[in-house]
């Protein structure tokens, strides 16, 4: 792996940590699930304004539909996963909802032509084995909660489209730009859902305010602004890997923060996990080398 692609790599996975403490925030929020969704979204946008340019709004009608796309796939996201746990538990939610490799994965290989390699597949394989083997003692399938379970995996769904449209959208426009309008696109289908559902509520004291601004700063900005930043400098189907460890990353947060226990269990799976992502990481080391012995190749033929 290039210089370059190492540090976007290395940015990801800070992201993920960034994005693994949503689930901490939502938890000391207190308004409803889909409300605290919309707030932090609708809090971004005054946080992103200052970085925006004049020149960055210069796009076509094309690009910025796409991106408001991209927003309302993002929308739909945070609606479902907020909804499952009303259906099914918090582990079910946390497991289903990271499963985004199994739609980025063909997505990437039939759309952007992205080359899956023995090691990448294998890498794959033992990242999700090891996230199985940590939730394992906290998930149930059931039929009671089916519906829940449903939802949660339409949630890795849609997370999945969004990742991929930024992922295309990164050619050609800046991630804070992506992260700003996209915005828009969030609140008009989360305010839709809510309107529907909880109905609106209203942050009234600073207890109420802040879990949504550090959502808004830590989840939305800091989290899903660098994934989307590094989307495209790494490929979509190691990026959507790397966010299959995001439960690995809370289970961490749980035990430092909410002092749950840290089994011995989970601690193989974390390191089972860790190995996994590596694995994967080193395919595209390989495939530089390649490229470099038949860059020099070519040249000695010249």
């Amino acid at each position: 792996m290039r210089k370059n692609e190492t540090k976007y790599f290395i940015l990801i996975f800070v992201a993920i940590c960034f994005l693994a403490t949503g689930g901490i925030f939502v938890k000391f929020s207190e308004l409803p699930p889909i409300n605290t969704g919309f707030y932090r979204v609708l809090f971004s946008i005054p946080m992103l304004f200052p970085f925006i340019k004049k020149g960055d709004l210069n796009l076509t009608k094309k690009q910025v539909i796409t991106i408001v796309l991209a927003g309302a796939f993002l929308a739909g996201d945070l609606a479902l996963w907020n909804i499952s746990f009303s259906y099914t538990s918090v582990a079910n939610a946390n497991l289903l909802a990271n499963l985004t490799p199994f739609t980025v994965i063909p997505c990437s290989y039939f759309l952007f032509k992205e080359k899956m390699t023995k090691r990448f597949l294998l890498g794959g394989f033992i990242t999700l084995l090891g996230v199985v083997i940590l939730m394992s003692n906290k998930v149930t399938l059931s039929q009671e909660r089916m519906m829940g379970d449903i939802m949660c995996l339409t949630t890795s769904v849609f997370y999945a489209m969004f990742m991929l449209t930024v992922y295309k959208l990164r050619d050609y426009v800046k991630s804070n730009v992506i992260m700003f309008i996209s915005a828009f696109g969030s609140l008009i289908v989360l305010g839709i859902v809510i309107a529907f559902t909880e109905g609106f509520y209203f942050p009234t004291s600073f207890r109420a305010v802040w879990p949504l601004i550090a959502l808004a700063l830590v989840s939305q900005i800091l989290g899903q602004g660098l994934l989307a930043h590094c989307l495209g400098k790494v490929n979509a189907s190691l990026s959507s890997l790397l966010t299959l460890a995001q439960p690995v990353v809370a289970a961490v947060y749980a035990w430092i923060i909410f002092r749950e226990e840290l089994s011995s269990q989970a601690i193989v799976a974390i390191v089972i996990t860790l190995i996994g992502v590596y694995l994967a990481k080193t395919q595209s080391k390989s495939e530089d080398k390649k490229a470099e012995i038949n860059y020099v190749e070519a040249l000695n033929e010249d």
